[in-house]
């Protein structure tokens, strides 16, 4: 495999893209969240990370569930377990007042980095 070749240059691609979702995935779920009118369970957060995302913030389900408690874990969100009628009990989510300002700070640090790259970017074409 030379350093040029269609599946190093795929895996240096995914490597980027998962380190670029590492701090993405966290921006997004306060964003859902922050955004919901009453508190969301799992799957419907990825539903609306994947409509809203056009795809791009999608992935495996499963992998929400540590940002999530990691969130819940910083005070930046709350959660309770409800019981559901059409399986296991579900745990829902909601952004508390710490997770509404980290989510102004982190809003405006993307939109800062952001807006460097894509100058950064419109220079490298």
């Amino acid at each position: 495999m030379t350093p040029d070749s269609p599946s190093t240059l795929d895996s240096h691609l995914r490597k980027f893209q998962k380190e670029l979702s590492a701090g993405t995935v966290s921006l997004a779920l306060l964003a859902v969240l922050g955004t919901a009118g009453e508190p969301m369970y799992g799957y419907q957060i990825a539903k609306r990370l994947e409509q809203e995302g056009e795809g791009v913030l999608s992935g495996k389900q499963s992998a929400l569930y540590p940002v999530l408690r990691n969130l819940e874990g910083s005070g930046l969100l709350d959660s309770f377990v409800e019981p559901s009628v059409s399986g296991p009990p579900r745990r829902y989510y909601r952004i508390t007042e710490a997770g509404r300002e980290a989510l102004r700070g982190w809003s405006a640090a993307w939109r800062a980095t952001r807006d460097s790259v894509d100058a950064v970017l419109g220079e490298a074409k």
